[in-house]
């Protein structure tokens, strides 16, 4: 296990307070993740953009290569969350919550960051269990995945159901992350949102 890393802030009124951090692979893995999942959800609405111009856009080359990618970056996300929790287990430095910080809300959050987790790797299981069960070869990064299963309509739909659901609680999931970083931040002003800020921005 790591030790915690602890830098000083100087506030505006001028007292240095400490800032306990998470490592900076920890750091840098969270903010790969965002950007990630920002080009994910990005390939995904401009597929489904796609498909709603015309009947036969998913033969059309560009919604062909907008899935491609954004099963690509699924699988990459899924890859990248299996390291984050390794590294998290075995080797990250895990800052303790404020001491002010009520039990309820320590809960809150730790449920937050559980469930963001499981979500990031079911949904690109779910994802590509769709593209299984249509029995059709689909690509993959560089390569082709042959046809493993044979077309399934009602597990398609059974799949891609729950992938939808998945989207929309992933994006609750971030928002609440998110909303509660910034609480933290300009209303409890406890440098909670420090603990994660990218290490090129210490000092700022």
């Amino acid at each position: 296990m790591s030790e915690i890393y602890t830098v000083q802030r100087q506030t505006a009124g001028g007292a240095v307070l400490p800032v306990q951090r998470f490592d900076s692979i920890a750091i840098s893995l969270h903010w790969l993740t965002l950007a990630l999942i920002v080009a994910q959800f990005s390939a995904g609405w401009l597929h489904v953009y796609l498909l709603a111009q015309s009947p036969d856009a998913l033969q059309w080359p560009e919604s062909q290569l907008v899935i491609a990618i954004h099963r690509s970056l699924g699988s990459l996300i899924w890859l990248v969350t299996l390291g984050r929790i390794v590294w998290r287990l075995g080797f990250a430095s895990l800052p303790p919550f404020p001491e002010h910080m009520p039990k309820f809300q320590r809960r809150m959050a730790t449920a937050n960051e559980y469930a963001l987790y499981a979500l990031l790797l079911l949904q690109p299981l779910t994802g590509l269990a769709q593209f299984l069960f249509r029995g059709r070869p689909f690509s993959l990064f560089f390569l082709t995945v042959p046809v493993a299963f044979p077309a399934d309509p009602l597990a398609v739909l059974w799949f891609h159901q729950i992938h939808r659901f998945g989207a929309f609680a992933m994006l609750a999931l971030i928002a609440a992350h998110a909303l509660a970083a910034v609480f933290h931040h300009y209303v409890l002003k406890d440098n909670m949102l420090k603990r994660m800020q990218p290490v090129w921005r210490i000092g700022s």
